[in-house]
């Protein structure tokens, strides 16, 4: 078994005192979606959470963590954080606002802490995972524990007509 080198997710919920479980999985290029990786894991697709970056008409930049198989709802989405209206960032701008790639975003660990919402489903689960900061690993995580730490507000932020 390969040793997996700590992210710097890893070493922030180690000083956190957070339990938590790296697991590698095979990357896709061409396939980033939330659906590769929960089959790649064996997991149900509702405990396998997408991070989500959005930009806000009033208050700027925010963080919503979805179910990997559900649709964020732009409206839902602007209700909660304060705004009119808010779209997803450009692929492009990224890295540059997070610090992370497609695929590698995290909740935690990024450039600046922005104010972040988990559709409420999280905390159904013993454990969800989202990314641990790179492409090819998950974090296994007790969604109280990761919803605490990112101090996230859970909502209904998905669009409930994907059902």
């Amino acid at each position: 078994m390969a040793t997996i080198n700590k992210t710097n997710v890893a070493r922030l919920l180690d000083k956190a005192k957070i339990n938590y479980e790296l697991v590698p999985y095979e990357v896709d290029e061409n396939d980033l979606a939330a659906t590769h990786i929960a089959t790649q894991l064996n997991e149900n697709i509702k405990q396998v959470f997408k991070t989500l970056i959005l930009h806000g008409d009033k208050n700027g930049y925010f963080v919503c963590g979805i179910p990997g198989d559900d649709e964020v709802d732009l409206k839902k989405a602007a209700k909660v954080s304060g705004n009119k209206k808010v779209e997803m960032i450009a692929m492009k701008d990224l890295l540059s606002v997070t610090g992370y790639i497609r695929g590698g975003c995290c909740p935690i660990g990024m450039k600046k802490q922005f104010p972040t919402f988990f559709h409420s489903s999280c905390i159904e689960f013993e454990y969800i995972y989202v990314s641990a900061g790179i492409r090819g690993l998950q974090l296994k995580i007790n969604p109280n524990q990761l919803v605490a730490y990112v101090n996230a507000d859970l909502a209904d932020i998905i669009n409930n007509n994907c059902d």
